[in-house]
């Protein structure tokens, strides 16, 4: 996946070099550290389906430390191992709505017919 490759060789060096990438989304003068948001390429479809995927790290000044902090969606990255992926005539089929997918899916084969 094009998300893991960049993210290990080309944003980890950058992050250890002190080169932050991405937005501010916060920063807290008490404890001087500055939370990043950093959106991970993606191609289109998979954005559509799942969303953006973002990697939020804070970055500790004083101890030159940087911390990854999350992965978003999460539920993307945790999913593929805790479950098998429904599938109707070869087209995969979502948990929340199967049944319009699969409605759509025979549409779709009546109207090629």
């Amino acid at each position: 996946m094009l998300a893991y490759k960049r993210l290990y060789f080309q944003y980890y060096p950058s992050l250890k070099e002190g080169k932050f990438l991405g937005e501010v989304i916060a920063t807290n003068k008490a404890n001087n550290t500055t939370t990043y948001e950093l959106k991970l390429p993606t191609d289109a479809m998979f954005s559509k389906v799942h969303g953006d995927i973002k990697l939020y790290y804070i970055v500790y000044h004083k101890e030159k430390i940087v911390m990854l902090d999350k992965f978003e969606p999460f539920d993307i990255l945790n999913e593929g191992h805790t479950s098998e992926l429904v599938t109707y005539k070869g087209v995969m089929v979502s948990k929340q709505h199967a049944d319009k997918d699969m409605f759509k899916i025979n549409l779709l084969n009546m109207i090629q017919k």
